[in-house]
């Protein structure tokens, strides 16, 4: 359980970020109200996960989720563009997440 719901928390920090950056430094209340929402969701879920799971495995995985999905939906919101060199690195990422639950 506590893996599914770090990896929940992974995506809510997502989209977290995401709104964060469409937030426009807080000055647009629905990105704002989002942001706060899921990164207090995402935060309650990253500690309950850190009770059954190590402390730094927990972060490294929540992190990983949250970098990834942020930079795909950066570029499917075409923000930013997605490069070979970057393509590859985001895979290794998630190779290393997902290697972190093999070896958990």
């Amino acid at each position: 359980m506590a893996w599914l719901v770090l990896i929940i928390s992974g995506v809510l920090e997502a989209v977290w970020a995401t709104a964060l950056g469409a937030s426009d430094g807080f000055k647009r209340k629905l990105p704002t109200f989002i942001f706060i929402a899921s990164m207090a969701v995402s935060m309650a879920g990253l500690a309950y996960a850190m009770k059954e799971l190590p402390t730094g495995t927990s972060y490294a995985v929540w992190v990983g989720i949250g970098a990834v999905l942020t930079a795909v939906l950066a570029v499917l919101r075409k923000q930013e563009k997605l490069s070979l060199s970057r393509a590859v690195l985001l895979t290794a990422l998630i190779g290393c997440v997902v290697g972190l639950k093999v070896v958990s």
